[in-house]
């Protein structure tokens, strides 16, 4: 599904990702770990096309197509989600407006008629009892007046919409309180099937108590140096990331 392949990127003249290697098949979930500075988010942006970055080397192919090629609106529509870190608010456009344009515009790249009323409504409800967001989230403007768990919350209920073939979470776990996390993580587990994969970009283990993972990746210096599955998640809790570093200087 994924693959990317020696990948070097920057910004502002500042070289992030040094050699960046990884494979991402459909079905698999694989959580990417690491120190803050060592580019997991940078990696989120550059496969979602984030135009301050600088591809110096390297290939990223998504579904058999060159995604260096493409523009960020045409990556989604491809079927790449991002969870922001940080969800941005956006006054006037109620989160019912904004899901309705997104699917219809996905719609229309596949040369599909757009989605009628009652469908949408329906499919909007379903999806929305997934999350346990309430009805009223849907008319108040996208993230605006939100805390921290329900813009996660509704991040989540955009990626059930859109269902995409890729969904990038980066560090969504990041503020949520153990029930609020409980609930996002049900409902990437109720997603996950065998034609879409997660990269899950977290700092902490506790979230793959509730999201298995297939693989497991440290990222140290722009680049993935260690990977191995859910055990390792355990290693890093124990004994920190400096272990990972005294382990690449030996």
């Amino acid at each position: 599904m994924l693959q990317i392949k020696n990948l070097y990127a920057s910004i502002n003249d500042k070289e992030i990702l040094k050699g960046l290697n990884l494979e991402v098949k459909p079905g698999e979930i694989h959580a990417i770990m690491g120190p803050n500075g060592t580019g997991k988010s940078t990696l989120a942006n550059v496969i979602t096309g984030r135009d301050s970055y600088e591809i110096t080397a390297g290939s990223i192919d998504f579904l058999d197509k060159d995604l260096l090629e493409l523009a960020p609106d045409e990556r989604a529509r491809l079927g790449i989600f991002l969870a922001f870190q940080y969800p941005v608010e956006i006054p006037g456009v109620t989160t019912t407006n904004f899901m309705k344009a997104a699917i219809n515009e996905r719609r229309r790249h596949h040369d599909e008629e757009p989605m009628k009323a009652k469908e949408f409504l329906t499919l909007m409800k379903e999806k929305m009892a997934l999350v346990e967001i309430d009805q009223t989230f849907m008319s108040r403007s996208l993230n605006e007046g939100f805390s921290g768990g329900e813009k996660k919350r509704n991040e989540i209920f955009q990626m059930a919409m859109l269902e995409p073939k890729l969904a990038i979470l980066d560090e969504t776990d990041s503020g949520l309180d153990i029930d609020a996390l409980k609930i996002v993580s049900n409902g990437v587990n109720q997603l996950r099937n065998e034609d879409n994969a997660f990269i899950i970009i977290t700092h902490y283990q506790r979230l793959l108590d509730y999201i298995v993972p297939d693989f497991v990746h440290v990222m140290y210096d722009g680049r993935i140096v260690k990977s191995g599955d859910k055990h390792l998640a355990l290693e890093l809790e124990a004994k920190g990331y400096d272990w990972i570093k005294e382990e690449i200087e030996a």
